[in-house]
């Protein structure tokens, strides 16, 4: 059996005992059943719900407004980095541990504040879900969204996401895209009884080298757009001219575009290279973005709470989930997120610290 979890302890305690529950993607049981039965056993006024290996909690003291605290509770593999372990040094006091950073650090939080505040200005709902680090098919808080939409209902939504303990507004949208180009095969030995394939591409490589990305400004968040090259496939042996080829484009777009409109944008980009190879092109994974939405009052009064520090969340995340029920969602979390997936994987204690404190004064009002 699990370790009970000691929610008033220090925020920090608690991470490094989160973090000792080892929950890769597919294997949260353990960490789901330790902080189901903390929140049965240490809250106050919460409605406490297992839905698989999500937990989910609730108040209903009837305020004028709702703040939704959501974190995952899988992690990347392991990678010789549990238990946890601590540092003191020229970086200060630093946890160590897979999952420290992503995104256990903000669990713990998360947790602390719902044991510890006895009548916040906001009526909280709580989620922790799981198979976030695997494909969206398993996502936790998807299966919420499908089965129990009642549970995502709220004026804003925080995601214990790492951010440096900075409030990342909103995200970017991603989709990629295949172009694949058809030739005849042949012995390079007599190359002009071929049709070489991959030479067809030449004109997409181009286009992607002379591609200016934009850079657009929403509610004081500048976000950065990128098209890029992720892939190429082709050839058969070396003396062969290749009869087929492709490559891989992932377009990373502001939250501004739709799906569609990113779409007709790289549709339009590539155009000429289309028409001039007769390339086939195939989406293959699409994703919305999301807005920052800072100026919704709910979302203002967070940035008023951390100072007025905000920035672009480049990259996506389940923000976007929130974002297309229509409610304003940041991600804010203690650290790096360039240290998320590390073997050296690692947090500043002082950022816990700082983030609850953050959100304590935010739902104190």
């Amino acid at each position: 059996m699990t370790a009970d979890l000691d929610l008033t302890a220090d925020p920090v305690d608690l991470t490094a005992a989160l973090v000792d529950i080892e929950s890769v993607s597919r294997n949260e049981a353990a960490i789901a059943d330790a902080v189901e039965r903390a929140l049965r056993s240490q809250t106050e006024g919460f409605e406490v719900r297992r839905h698989g290996n999500r937990v989910l909690a609730r108040t209903d003291r009837g305020c004028a407004s709702r703040v939704i605290l959501a974190g995952h509770l899988d992690t990347v593999p392991v990678a010789g980095n549990l238990p946890h372990r601590r540092t003191d040094d020229d970086e200060g006091a630093v946890l160590h541990g897979c999952g420290t950073v992503d995104m256990k650090s903000g669990d713990a939080v998360f947790l602390h504040l719902a044991a510890t505040m006895a009548a916040p200005a906001h009526d909280l709902t709580l989620i922790f879900y799981d198979c976030e680090e695997i494909a969206a098919e398993y996502n936790g808080l998807g299966a919420i969204e499908r089965e129990l939409p009642e549970w995502l209902r709220g004026d804003v939504a925080i995601l214990g996401e790492p951010t440096g303990g900075l409030i990342e507004a909103g995200c970017q949208g991603t989709l990629r895209a295949r172009f694949t180009a058809r030739g005849v095969r042949a012995h390079s030995a007599r190359s002009w009884m071929g049709d070489n394939a991959i030479h067809k591409l030449g004109g997409v490589m181009a286009t992607l080298a002379a591609y200016r990305p934009r850079t657009v400004d929403i509610d004081g968040c500048e976000y950065r757009e990128g098209l890029q090259a992720v892939g190429v496939g082709g050839g058969v042996a070396g003396n062969v001219v290749p009869d087929e080829a492709h490559v891989d484009v992932n377009f990373r777009f502001a939250p501004d575009r739709s799906v569609d409109a990113a779409i007709e944008h790289v549709r339009e980009t590539f155009a000429a290279a289309l028409a001039d190879a007769e390339l086939e092109f195939e989406i293959t994974d699409s994703a919305a973005g999301a807005l920052p939405g800072l100026t919704d009052p709910a979302a203002a009064a967070l940035v008023e709470a951390a100072n007025g520090r905000f920035r672009a969340k480049f990259g996506w995340t389940d923000v976007s989930r929130f974002s297309a029920l229509g409610i304003p969602a940041v991600n804010l979390g203690p650290g790096d997120p360039s240290l998320a997936h590390r073997r050296d994987e690692r947090v500043p204690v002082a950022q816990i610290g700082e983030v609850a404190d953050l959100l304590r004064a935010f739902l104190s009002g």
